[in-house]
C-alpha cells in the first residue's frame, strides 16, 4: 500500500510540475494572455506574437513551408517597426564537427536572412551569425532535442 501512494504521490509531483502557461515556447509564437503584456517592437512582442525561429531538417538548410509562414509574419513585423535592426542566429544540433556546424548554422542564418530581404526588409538591417552548436536550446542527445537545436532564430537591436 505504502508503494501505491509513493507512487500516486511521484505522479502527482511531476503533472504539477508540467508548464500549463500555453505560450507555445517551442515555436516562439504566442497566444493573446500574453500579446498585451508584450511592448510593441521589443523581441518579447516578437516571440510572443509573430515567432523568433524557424527549424530546419537534418543537414538542411532549405526552408520548410512551416519556416516561410513564419518569416512572412516577421517581415511584415519588421516593415512595422522599421528603425530595429536583427540578427539571424544559425544553430545546428550536437552530430557533426565543429567547424561542419559552424558552416551550417551560417547557411541556414543566410537562408532566413535571404527569404526576409525577398520579402521586402532591408538588408541592411539584418546581420547573420552561426554558433553551429554550441548553444543548444534543449540539452539530449535525442530526435526530440535535436529537432529543436537545428534552427534560426532571429533576435532584435543585435
Amino acid at each position: 500500500m505504502l508503494k501505491k501512494m509513493m507512487c500516486l504521490m511521484a505522479a502527482l509531483v511531476l503533472v504539477s510540475a508540467c508548464d500549463t502557461t500555453g505560450d507555445n515556447a517551442g515555436n516562439g509564437a504566442g497566444n493573446g494572455a500574453n500579446a498585451k503584456a508584450a511592448k510593441p517592437g521589443t523581441q518579447e512582442d516578437l516571440v510572443v506574437n509573430v515567432g523568433d525561429r524557424v527549424f530546419f531538417a537534418l543537414d538542411k538548410s532549405d526552408l520548410s513551408s512551416d519556416a516561410r509562414a513564419t518569416l512572412d509574419r516577421q517581415a511584415a513585423w519588421l516593415k512595422k517597426y522599421g528603425t530595429l535592426n536583427v540578427t539571424i542566429e544559425g544553430h545546428c544540433d550536437e552530430r557533426g564537427t565543429r567547424e561542419y556546424n559552424l558552416a551550417l548554422g551560417e547557411r541556414r542564418a543566410t537562408a532566413v536572412k535571404h527569404y526576409l530581404i525577398a520579402d521586402g526588409v532591408p538588408a541592411a538591417r539584418i546581420k547573420t551569425v552561426s554558433y553551429g552548436k554550441e548553444r543548444p536550446a534543449v540539452v539530449g542527445s535525442n530526435d526530440a532535442a535535436w529537432a529543436q537545436n537545428r534552427r534560426g532564430v532571429t533576435v532584435v537591436g543585435q
